[in-house]
């Protein structure tokens, strides 16, 4: 019997990453559901101040080299791996000059102004997943998404991919967290995101791309969320308990690797 895969889409990861609530998960969860028996695969974003010599990250030539194309402007795509030996897990990393590379921060400058383009590079991450895995012809059973940043993922794999054979049967997990950012999207992200088999309807809630707005649209097109955080907006919590899909509440950290495993194979059972 082949093993269940489980594809993890993070925003931060430690040790790569300054330690907090998120990057911890994503930092432990991977390997516990790796213990528990599961094949995984692990993506998050390559910010500019992740030290590439000190975490020994390196291009992997046969996975880079695509142009996404976002706005008409076409951005190269750059895939670079780490491995934590420890934990023997590699860590996938989606990445672009613009972007990532330039810049030493996360989401926000040293100021802590958020930055201009995170529309632009919130579509290029996800978009960058989707085609890397496409690349390692790697079907995930299960897309775990952790973070803002990967809140697209959705979307994309329940329209645009939805008749590809690697992702028709994936059934998607959306993990919320107390990460809200403040401000919105730039005018017309609605219609810069968008590719072919998605539909205006789809998009509603990014006319106006707030924190809101964005989480509204990743639990609409997912087959489950989990609540990441202790305390989450409340206003998230009552739009997921009211869509019908199986809601995880928060999990300890004793707690959380036993139960979004149990909640995992819960959901693939929804498919015999």
């Amino acid at each position: 019997m082949e093993k269940t895969k489980v594809l993890f889409v993070h925003q931060e990861i430690t040790p790569y990453l300054e330690e907090n609530p998120i990057s911890i998960i994503g930092r432990n969860l991977p390997e516990g559901i790796q213990m528990k028996g599961k094949e995984i695969r692990i993506f998050m974003p390559r910010f500019g101040n992740i030290n590439e010599r000190r975490n020994q990250l390196h291009e992997v030539i046969r996975l880079s080299g695509m142009n996404l194309i976002i706005n008409d402007t076409d951005h190269p795509l750059i895939i670079k791996v780490a491995s934590i030996q420890k934990a023997r897990m590699q860590i996938y990393f989606i990445d672009n000059d613009d972007f990532f590379t330039k810049r030493k921060s996360t989401i926000a400058d040293k100021s802590g102004v958020f930055f201009k383009d995170n529309d632009d590079r919130t579509i290029f991450f996800s978009r960058g997943v989707i085609e890397t895995i496409r690349k390692l012809n790697w079907p995930p059973d299960i897309i775990h998404c952790h973070g803002w940043m990967s809140a697209l993922i959705p979307i994309y794999i329940k329209t645009a991919f939805k008749d590809n054979p690697l992702f028709s049967d994936s059934k998607i997990v959306f993990s919320i967290y107390d990460n809200d950012f403040k401000g919105s999207f730039n005018t017309g992200f609605d219609k810069k995101m968008k590719m072919p088999g998605i539909t205006p309807k789809d998009v509603k809630n990014l006319k106006t791309t707030n924190y809101l707005n964005l989480m509204r649209n990743a639990i609409d097109f997912s087959d489950a969320v989990i609540f990441g955080s202790e305390k989450i907006n409340h206003k998230l919590e009552e739009y997921a308990k009211s869509s019908g899909k199986p809601v995880l509440e928060y999990q300890s950290p004793e707690n959380y690797v036993d139960a979004y495993n149990d909640f995992y194979d819960n959901l693939l059972k929804e498919k015999i």
